[in-house]
Formats: C-alpha cells, structure tokens, sequence
C-alpha cells in the first residue's frame, strides 16, 4: 500500500518562505509523477505544480511559477515544494499525490492513484 506522509505546513506571514515535504513509501515510483494540489475554503482543489520522478520534467501553475519550486530526493523517496513570496491568495491545505499516467495528464486530479493527508498553509496579511 502506497504511502504518501506530508510536512513543513504552518503559518506565514506575506512574502515570507514555507518548504512542504511528501514522503512516499509502499512501492517503486520510477515512472511515476508527483503532483501538488491545494485547497482553499470553499473552492474546488487546484493544481500547483508537478515533476516527473526522475526530476526532468516540472510545471506550475501560472500564479505559482517563479515562486514555487518542486524538487524531488529519489534516495529519499521525497518531493519537495519550496514557496517563496507567499501571498494571501496561498492560503489552502496543500496536498501531495502520486500518478501512474502520462505526463500529459500531470494536472488532473482524477490522474493520481494516491494521495497524502495535506497540510494547511495559512498566510498573512
């Protein structure tokens, strides 16, 4: 069974830093996408950003893009999503998930298999 454990959520004020991490366990993810969505009270969940698992591939979100840096630790099995600038408009549970489909799907929820707890990010103003 797939495991995917997120941290680094909290609270921040405006143009301040935050860096989320996704830890995977349960099976070999070699040709598999990781993707980062959130949500916001009282909106659908939203795509952010996505990399490939061997890290030669990412994409953004317009809003995120120069912002938001997704990496991935393949010893560790670990993404990581490094926010900078974070704006108000950030403000969501964040959440990390795992897809087996083509790259070309990176950006749809219903692509990923499996999916972490999330973790609020809340910023000030």
């Amino acid at each position: 069974q797939v495991q995917l454990v997120e941290s680094g959520g909290g609270l921040v004020q405006a143009g301040g830093p935050l860096r989320l991490s996704c830890a995977a366990s349960g099976r070999t993810f070699s040709s598999s996408n990781m993707g980062w969505f959130r949500q916001a009270p009282g909106k659908e969940r939203e795509f952010v950003a996505a990399i490939s698992w061997s890290g030669g591939r990412t994409y953004y979100l317009e809003s995120v893009n120069g912002r938001f840096t997704v990496s991935i630790d393949n010893s560790k099995n670990t993404a990581y999503l490094q926010m900078v600038s974070l704006k108000p408009e950030d403000t969501a549970v964040y959440y990390c998930a795992v897809s087996s489909r083509a790259w070309s799907a990176r950006t749809y929820a219903y692509a990923y298999d499996y999916w972490g707890q999330g973790t609020q990010v809340t910023v000030s103003s």
